[in-house]
């Protein structure tokens, strides 16, 4: 069950490649990051997003499926109209 989760997110992500999202992750001890950037790649385990120029040193980051599963990393895509926010729902 929580492959075919996984295989799910994964697919829906594939949609928005190339997409600017908004990545709101964890950074542990009440600590959230806020960056944004462009969904660059998706691969069997993980998705890349690089980020702004004007973001951190880092210029690119990974997650994995489970995060977006576990809520751990919550991603928005900031479409035209309305930005829309990717969740999983079973």
């Amino acid at each position: 069950m929580a492959k075919n989760a996984l295989t799910d997110i994964k697919a829906l992500l594939e949609g928005y490649v190339g997409e600017r999202i908004l990545l709101r992750a964890n950074g542990g001890r009440r600590r959230t990051v806020e960056q944004v950037g462009v969904l660059e790649e998706t691969y069997p385990l993980v998705f890349t997003v690089k980020l702004d120029e004007t973001s951190r040193a880092q210029k690119r980051v990974s997650y994995s499926y489970a995060d977006v599963l576990t809520e751990t990393v919550e991603l928005t895509v900031l479409t035209d109209p309305e930005p829309v926010r990717i969740v999983y729902a079973p």
